[in-house]
C-alpha cells in the first residue's frame, strides 16, 4: 500500500508507507539523540569556563522554551509548504548550533548558541515534525503504532547517543564533541524526502478549506484540547528536569559519572518499550486512561527514588520505571489531536500542546539548577514533580475523546 493513496491526496508522489516509517524513524534517531546528551556537558563546560550550574541549566532552559515557542510556527510552515523543508532548513540550524555552542567560551552567549539557536533548529527537525507527517502521509489503521514507533525512534537515539556523547567527550573533549554531533545531522535532508507532500484540504465552513485562525479558534474554544495543553506541561517537566539534572545528581550522590551516562541511556532503552506499549494500547483503550495511567505511574517512581538512598541499583530502577513512562505519553497526546480536530493542521495543533510541553521543560531545567545552588540541593524539585505527576494524571480524565463537530459523520 502506498502512503500518499491511503493518507494524503495532497502529497507530492506515491510513497511505500514502510519507507516512510524507516525514514522518518532515522530522523528522529538522529535528531533527537544529540540533544539528550546536553546533560554531560554541563560539568566540563562550568568546569572549565568557570560557570555556575545555573548558567548551563539556563541555556538548556531557554533551548527547551525557544523549541516549544518554535515548534507551532514550524508546524504552520510545514502544513501550508510540506514537512521536506522545514526537517531539512531545521537541521541545518540544529548541525550550526551545535558548531558555534562548541565555540562558547561566555555566558550571554551560551544562552544565544546552546539556548536560543539550538532550540529553533531542533523545532524543526524534531521528532514531532515526523508524527505530523506519519499522521498526514500514513493510513488511519497505522497512525497509533506509527507514532508509537517515531517515539520509539526517538528513545533509540537516546540510547545510542548518550554512551557515544560520554564517549565523545572523555576522548576527544567536550568541544569536538559537540562537532562530532553536528556531523550526525548532515543525511537528515536526504532521509526526509520521502515525507515530502503537504496536508489536502478538509471539509471547513461552508464546505470550504478551514483557514489557520479557524482551526486555533476551535482548537483553544475546545475544553478537551486546554486539558491536553495543560497535562503536557508536566511532561516537559519531568522530562527535561531528568535528563539535565540526573547525571549531576548521580555524581552529587556519590556515584561514578558513568552511571549518569547508563541512566540517561536505559531510559532510551525502556522508553523503546513505552513508547510501543503506548502506541498499540491508545489503538484499544481510550487514550485519555492511557495517559492518566503513564502519569499517575511517573508520580510514583518519582517519588520512590528521592526518598529512598541512591545508589547503582535504584539508578537503574528508576531508569527502567522513568524510561516506560517517558515519551509514552506521545503517541496517546498525538492521537488525541488528531481525533479531536483531524490532520489538517496536525503539525500546527501538536505544536501548540508542545509548547506548554516545553514551558514546563523550561522550569523544569531552570528550576533545577536555581534551587540547587540557592540550597545546594534537588529535594524541592523531586517533591513538585510528584505533585505535578499527579495533577497531570487527573486532569486528562474529563478529556472528551470524539471529533468535533465540523469532522463529526453525518447521521
Amino acid at each position: 500500500m502506498s502512503s500518499t493513496s491511503a493518507g494524503s491526496p495532497g502529497a507530492r508522489a506515491a510513497v511505500p508507507a514502510s519507507v516512510v516509517l524507516v525514514c522518518g524513524c532515522l530522523i528522529a534517531i538522529l535528531t533527537f539523540g544529540p540533544r539528550s546528551t546536553m546533560g554531560f556537558f554541563l560539568t566540563p563546560m562550568t568546569s572549565e569556563n568557570g560557570w555556575s550550574r545555573e548558567t548551563f541549566a539556563l541555556a538548556i532552559a531557554l533551548q527547551n522554551l525557544l523549541w516549544g515557542m518554535g515548534q507551532p510556527f514550524a508546524g504552520m510552515i510545514a502544513d501550508r509548504f510540506g514537512t521536506w523543508r522545514v526537517l531539512s532548513s531545521g537541521a541545518a540550524l540544529y548541525a550550526l548550533s551545535l558548531v558555534l555552542m562548541a565555540q562558547t567560551t561566555d555566558p550571554v552567549t551560551l544562552q544565544f548558541t546552546a539556548g536560543v539557536l539550538l532550540g529553533l533548529g531542533i523545532a524543526g527537525s524534531a521528532f514531532f515534525m515526523v508524527l505530523a507527517a506519519f499522521a498526514r502521509l500514513l493510513p488511519e489503521s497505522m497512525r497509533s503504532l506509527a507514532y508509537g514507533l517515531g517515539t520509539a525512534a526517538g528513545s533509540m537515539g537516546q540510547l545510542l547517543f548518550a554512551p557515544l556523547g560520554l564517549g565523545f567527550i572523555d576522548a576527544y573533549g567536550y568541544q569536538n564533541a559537540l562537532l562530532m554531533l553536528a556531523a550526525s545531522l548532515v543525511v537528515v535532508p536526504l532521509l526526509a524526502i520521502p515525507l515530502k507532500g503537504k496536508p489536502a484540504p478538509t471539509g471547513g465552513v461552508g464546505g470550504r478549506d478551514q483557514t489557520i485562525r479557524e482551526a486555533l479558534g476551535e482548537a483553544f474554544g475546545h475544553r478537551s484540547y486546554w486539558l491536553l495543553v495543560a497535562g503536557f506541561f508536566v511532561c516537559g517537566f519531568h522530562v527535561a528536569f531528568v535528563t539535565t539534572h540526573l547525571p549531576p545528581y548521580i555524581v552529587d550522590q556519590g556515584l561514578d559519572p558513568s552511571w549518569g551516562a547508563w541512566a540517561i541511556g536505559l531510559i532510551g532503552a525502556f522508553n523503546v518499550v513505552g513508547s510501543l506499549a503506548a502506541g498499540r494500547l491508545s489503538g484499544i483503550y481510550p487514550k485519555r486512561w492511557v495517559l492518566s495511567v503513564i502519569y499517575f505511574g511517573r508520580a510514583v517512581a518519582y517519588g520512590l527514588f528521592w526518598i529512598l538512598p541512591t545508589s547503582s541499583t535504584t539508578v537503574v530502577l528508576f531508569a527502567a520505571a522513568a524510561g516506560l513512562l517517558w515519551l509514552s505519553t506521545v503517541p496517546p497526546t498525538q492521537g488525541l489531536v488528531g481525533v479531536m480536530f483531524g490532520t489538517r493542521y496536525i503539525a500546527m495543533l501538536s505544536g501548540f500542546v508542545f509548547f506548554s510541553h516545553q514551558v514546563g521543560a523550561f522550569l523544569g531545567v531552570w528550576l533545577g539548577g536555581r534551587l540547587y545552588d540557592t540550597t545546594g540541593s534537588y529535594d524541592g524539585v523531586w517533591l513538585l514533580g510528584v505533585f505535578l505527576g499527579v495533577f497531570a494524571g487527573i486532569v486528562h480524565l474529563p478529556i472528551v475523546e470524539r471529533p468535533v463537530a465540523r469532522l463529526a459523520p453525518a447521521e
